[in-house]
């Protein structure tokens, strides 16, 4: 009965020079891996600071723009809105 005990508590035998390897490559290849992500970031945001250096106007004056434009359209709407109800009314009165 001890015998059979024995054979059923098997051990697993890893090779530590191929885990260690594997360990090494995986942080090798996470470096690199953060290196090339660097360099595309650099890269993008470099395109984009030439990209808004070489526009006629500015982003933040686009913005005022056309936050100017909404509230704009926006009043024009209420009047519109309140013409044609104060018409509406005007034809119910009679």
């Amino acid at each position: 009965m001890n015998q059979r005990h024995h054979q059923s508590q098997r051990t697993i035998e890893i090779d530590t020079r191929l885990l260690t390897t594997g360990a090494v490559l995986t942080a090798a290849g996470a470096v690199v891996a953060c290196f090339g992500m660097t360099i595309a970031a650099v890269a993008v945001f470099t395109a984009g600071r030439r990209m808004i250096r070489g526009m006629e106007v500015p982003p933040a004056q686009q913005a005022a723009m056309k936050w100017r434009q909404a509230k704009e359209a926006s009043l024009a709407g209420v009047r519109a809105w309140q013409s044609a109800s104060d018409a509406q009314n005007g034809s119910l009165a009679r």
